[in-house]
């Protein structure tokens, strides 16, 4: 079963389901609504237009009389130079407006005028008036002001796309990482350079040092560190050894790896990475919908300000070039030109800067609810916890013997596959501790085992051990092992002859991260709990050890949703982080689906969001990445919004009586300068630090 969100309520998320599939057209029309605006243009085409436009606009401000007069020049004459504002100015509307009406068409096409349509209207009324007056009619020729109208224009959308396209681009980029070739390893140990196209599973791979991994795959040989920075998010470079995975587009560091082909093309990390960014930067958020909604209100708006402005100024004796020139003015002053900007470049940016940091978003609804969050629920094993089994204390007869009895105890185990061995040899590994080696090993059925280390005759294992072998522990062991046995923790003795030299406490290790995670969320006033099916005594001791507010112990996964419901019907916003397998129900229902992944498996589909690096403290930077990304949107919509309430009016002509005029390129310069004030804003975004 695929769980997918919507609201607090579960359903499939693939089927004939009818209400599935009217939920997916509506996500799709919404992606087309976004999108229509600039579909089927480019960064370059409108660059290439601004640069002839430009090109062909300055003959007409040369050759244009009004401007003659303002600066006090006279232009060259010759037969026809008289005309020159006129078709060079005609050019320019064709070859530069003809997008603004391409656009204009699809909105009204699809019953949704906004700022293509005002920005027609304007060119549109600014041609026709002055091809009219050319031709006879009687006014003021506005050419020159039609030429630069359309030139600024195409320079404010060549920022915005330019501005947006650089957003989405830094993700792109990711694509870069994969190489074009690989070494693949033949019989003999020789070497073929082919197509990285080429590759399939199962093949082996020789990866130099300083090169780009080219597929996911295993660890068959070698040893070296491999910098995952640009997949995880993780600065430092990650050690590897044999049996361990990598990821393609990652770097080795500097020894040979021979690895096993696993995953290639569209099924790498990488490409399913690539893959969930861009869905959600397409996703529709609830500040899109807000954006639309007041762009659209504006549309009308600032046609019937351009109306009122005609019919107020023939009131009042205008004549008709001055009050269209007015109406031109409001128009294209009014474009909600920002206000489309304002939501989908911090969309690109915020989740482009997720990514960078190992945050996925799936859903920009399930981000945007981060920052309402009070209450946060984890999963513990494999969330807050490692999901493997080391020493979590130990108590020797003489403590400063710790970490003696943890190495002789490794010892004694090295030869042994059962998990407290491993366990034992893996927490000794981790506090570089010199483990020495072990003659004449014995299994001892169902007890432990024995073996000479530094010619001392040691045995490992559980109480049973000492019943055997008539083992007394001394009351500062037996109350450790005690304590353990409460603790729902394994308790495995370390024994000399007839004597307990120590206990070690074997349970699944708390992440060393989990503390600083669960105190930045504290900081931040979030309640935390702990949502397990292991027992009350384990789920006790990790929440006192991670100063934890609420525990919820054995429950069963099909009941962890009911969980988070509970705490909803309390009033709070929970958000819920899980390993997305059996806790896929529950993080439908949370508020917030936050999914452990791994640098090898990202798709998990009941997640708002997933953690590349299985890291709890980027938890808390959802929620800031969540907080920031609302701020820039409120600031830039505020922006946007509060800069028309001022500029129509303006424009319309209110200050006409203390000499202020703004001529169309005036406004058009304005326009596109509050589109660049929130493209600037929004690009700090990227600055900020998670």
């Amino acid at each position: 079963m695929e769980y997918k969100k919507t609201g607090h309520q579960e359903k499939p998320g693939k089927g004939n389901n009818s209400a599935s599939k009217k939920h997916e057209h509506s996500e799709h029309r919404d992606h087309k609504q976004q999108e229509g605006r600039h579909a089927g243009h480019s960064v370059a085409m409108f660059r290439d237009k601004f640069w002839i436009c430009l090109a062909l606009t300055i003959p007409a401000l040369i050759w244009e009389p009004m401007l003659q007069g303002w600066f006090n020049y006279t232009a060259p004459k010759f037969p026809g130079s008289s005309y020159i504002p006129a078709i060079f100015s005609t050019i320019v509307f064709f070859y530069g407006g003809w997008v603004f009406l391409q656009g204009a068409y699809r909105e009204l096409s699809e019953r949704q005028p906004g700022m293509m349509t005002l920005i027609s209207l304007a060119i549109l009324v600014a041609f026709i008036y002055s091809a009219a007056v050319t031709l006879g009619y009687e006014g003021k020729q506005l050419w020159w002001e039609l030429a630069t109208l359309v030139t600024i224009m195409l320079l404010g959308h060549w920022i915005e796309m330019r501005s947006i396209f650089q957003a989405q681009g830094a993700l792109k980029e990711l694509a870069k990482l994969l190489p074009d070739t690989a070494l693949r390893l033949k019989e003999g140990d020789q070497t073929e350079e082919v197509p990285v196209s080429e590759l399939g599973q199962g093949d082996l791979l020789l990866i130099r040092p300083g090169s780009n991994i080219p597929a996911d795959g295993i660890i068959k040989s070698g040893k070296s560190s491999v910098n995952e920075s640009m997949i995880t998010g993780e600065s430092k470079p990650v050690e590897k050894h044999e049996g361990d995975k990598v990821i393609a587009g990652t770097v080795n560091d500097q020894g040979s790896l021979r690895v096993e082909v696993t995953e290639t093309g569209d099924k790498t990390a990488l490409a399913g990475i690539m893959r969930m960014v861009e869905e959600a930067q397409s996703s529709r958020s609830q500040s899109q919908g807000l954006a639309d909604r007041a762009a659209s209100y504006l549309t009308y708006v600032a046609i019937g300000a351009g109306f009122l402005t005609l019919s107020a100024w023939m009131i009042a004796g205008a004549s008709l070039d001055f009050s269209i020139t007015r109406t031109v003015t409001v128009l294209v002053i009014a474009c909600p030109h920002a206000l489309g900007l304002a939501v989908p470049l911090v969309i690109a940016i915020s989740t482009t800067l997720g990514a960078r940091n190992g945050l996925l978003v799936r859903d920009r609804r399930g981000l945007e609810e981060a920052q309402y969050v009070d209450t946060v629920v984890f999963d513990k094993t494999g969330t807050l916890t490692l999901g493997e089994h080391r020493v979590v204390e130990t108590v020797a007869l003489e403590e400063s013997e710790n970490g003696t009895s943890l190495r002789l105890a490794a010892a004694v185990e090295h030869d042994s596959e059962h998990p407290i061995a491993r366990a034992l040899q893996h927490s000794a590994e981790e506090q570089d501790l010199d483990v020495p080696g072990a003659t004449d090993f014995q299994a001892i059925a169902g007890h432990g085992v024995e073996a000479t280390v530094e010619g001392r005759q040691l045995r490992v294992g559980g109480p049973a051990l000492l019943h055997k072998f008539g083992v007394e522990s001394e009351s500062r062991l037996r109350e450790a092992a005690e304590r353990y046995s409460s603790n729902g923790q394994a308790a495995v003795y370390l024994v000399e002859d007839t004597r307990a030299l120590a206990v070690f406490a074997i349970a699944d290790a708390v992440r060393p991260e989990s503390k600083e995670a669960v105190q930045s969320l504290h900081d931040a006033d979030i309640e935390v709990a702990i949502l397990t099916g292991d027992s009350q005594g384990v789920a006790d001791a990790v929440a006192r050890e991670l100063n934890i507010d609420t525990v919820f112990a054995q429950v069963l996964p099909e009941d962890k949703a009911n969980k988070i419901e509970e705490l909803q019907n309390q009033g709070k916003r929970v958000a819920m982080v899980g390993d997305g397998v059996n806790d896929a129900p529950a993080l439908v229902k949370a508020d917030i689906g936050i999914a452990i992944g791994t640098g090898t498996d990202v798709a998990v589909e009941a997640g708002d969001v997933v953690l590349v690096r299985s890291d709890p403290r980027d938890v808390p930077r959802i929620i800031n990445l969540s907080k920031l990304s609302h701020r820039k949107m409120v600031q830039n919509l505020w922006w946007a919004a509060g800069y028309n309430i001022v500029a129509i009016p303006l424009a319309a002509g209110v200050l006409a009586w203390a000499g202020i005029l703004l001529a169309p390129a005036a406004g058009a310069i304005l326009m596109s300068a509050s589109t660049v004030i929130v493209a600037i804003n929004a690009k700090l975004l990227q600055k900020a630090r998670l």
